[in-house]
């Protein structure tokens, strides 16, 4: 007599996955599960769940790296079970670097002043601590109020701004946009600036169209602003995106420690850093620019170190692989790299240009990126553009413009380091098919609607009642579907 078993009585070992029963019952969400599986069912199972996610590679939303070499990959993952906190040597020797990039006034051994962290965001949380909290000394000092603070900046900051001020209990003044100007105006940025403004805070690439905002006109106009009021309001620059571009490609633009009131700077290594996500460093001028009570000191771990980031324990990784960059490229590599970029959003933009159906938002220097706006958005808009270009796998985002330029709607292609001419050459042949295909669909529609039309009276909106109609729709349609963009 044959006896036999059934699929979920009988050793998994000899059965592929898909011939378990661990592929009949659906993935965990909320709680956990009652019993273990084996490690290939659970590392088959999460796989084919990430195959649906879109190619990081061909997100061109996102200004986050997604290529780095097999060299750096493999020290990362050497490097994955060792702790931030357990290093002292890479993280300083990164901040030394980065600072002498910026232009800090050190000596040629002196120690820089800085931190790594997970990103900008915390960069820019721990710098805003660190004027606050001088800004509320002095006010102490002189035994005036100090219980109001704010903040300057434009209103195309990123996300991180907000939530500083709110989580810290700032008052952010920002600088309103208009159309045809989508960076803080620093005339207007200093006339926002009053006894409470613990600093103005300047942008290096803008999220919005990659421009860089004019710290330098910014620099002389507060210092002109600080000899009149007896003031001595700073200057943040928000360098998450350029930082790590201006030195190497604009090398004569003063943005950085050349300003005098320039007092501190984030940048993303995770970004043009070329840095997989995770790594970011904000830099202070001197030691005065960081007030001694906010840093920490701890020996538990066998040796005193100074402290002074929002969380402890994190990750090594990032920070073997932002050292391994700064001594693999050097000076050299990086400027490639960054001309590379730059001329590659040049052969981008030229081929929009030649298509004669886009208006080019971005400038000419600032991050390598494209953003761009249709010149004739009646029949269809920039964020149906946006979707129909997912069907060929790329992810371009389309978005509205801060207040006062809400009604502007632009999509934005991030060229980053592994961005070729050849995909450049791509992404505008696919733009151009999916413009033909939305220019048949439109006329279909429109032959429908004049047949309709026939037997009734149709009242015909103007172009702007239409654009800011479509712009809410399709606004509302893509914030439902995915609520935030990495940038």
């Amino acid at each position: 007599m044959v006896l036999s078993k059934t699929a979920s009585e009988s050793d998994i070992s000899v059965h592929s996955t898909f011939a378990s029963r661990y592929v009949r019952t659906s993935l965990p969400r909320f709680k956990m599960a009652e019993n273990s599986i084996p490690k290939e069912a659970a590392y088959q199972i999460i796989n084919d769940e990430l195959m649906l996610d879109g190619n990081p590679r061909l997100n061109l939303a996102s200004f986050v790296t997604t290529w780095m070499e097999p060299e750096c990959d493999k020290l990362m993952m050497d490097a994955i079970n060792k702790n931030y906190v357990d290093m002292d040597e890479y993280p300083n020797r990164c901040v030394n670097m980065i600072a002498h990039l910026f232009n800090a006034p050190l000596g040629e051994s002196e120690a820089a002043v800085g931190v790594g962290t997970v990103g900008s965001s915390e960069a820019i949380m721990l710098a805003g601590l660190a004027f606050k909290r001088k800004w509320q000394n002095k006010r102490k000092a002189q035994g005036l109020p100090f219980d109001k603070p704010n903040i300057v900046t434009g209103a195309n900051v990123q996300v991180c701004w907000e939530k500083f001020a709110n989580y810290f209990e700032v008052e952010l003044k920002e600088v309103k946009l208009r159309e045809g100007y989508y960076v803080m105006d620093p005339v207007k940025a200093v006339e926002l600036v009053d006894e409470n403004t613990i600093c103005v805070a300047a942008i290096l690439g803008s999220t919005l169209n990659g421009e860089f905002e004019d710290v330098k006109l910014l620099n002389d106009l507060l210092i002109e602003r600080n000899k009149q009021t007896g003031w001595d309001t700073p200057i943040h620059v928000d360098a998450a995106s350029g930082g790590f571009i201006a030195p190497f490609i604009y090398p004569e633009l003063e943005w950085d420690f050349r300003l005098p009131l320039v007092k501190s700077i984030n940048v993303s290594g995770h970004k043009y850093g070329l840095v997989y996500a995770g790594i970011g460093w904000v830099i202070w001028r001197t030691k005065q620019d960081l007030p001694d009570e906010l840093i920490f000191h701890i020996n538990y771990l066998g040796a005193d170190q100074p402290t002074f980031t929002l969380n402890f324990s994190k990750g090594s990784s990032q920070i073997i692989a932002q050292y391994y960059q700064l001594i693999r490229l050097g000076f050299e590599g990086y400027q490639n790299v960054m001309e590379n970029c730059r001329q590659n959003a040049v052969v981008l933009k030229q081929g929009l240009e030649k298509t004669g159906r886009f208006n080019i938002v971005s400038k000419d220097i600032g991050v390598p990126l494209v953003a761009f706006s249709l010149n004739d958005n009646s029949r269809y808009n920039e964020f149906e553009v946006s979707d129909m270009l997912r069907r060929f796998g790329w992810i371009v985002p389309a978005y509205t413009m801060p207040a006062d330029a809400q009604h502007v709607t632009v999509l934005r292609v991030v060229i980053r380091e592994d961005f070729s001419r050849t995909l450049a050459e791509r992404l505008v042949f696919d733009i151009c098919k999916v413009l033909h295909e939305l220019d048949a669909l439109s006329s279909k529609i429109s032959a429908k609607r004049e047949e309709n039309g026939k037997n009734g009276t149709v009242v015909k909106k103007t172009a702007l009642q239409t654009q800011r109609e479509i712009t809410d729709v399709w606004k509302k349609f893509v914030l439902a579907r995915k609520t935030q963009v990495i940038c």
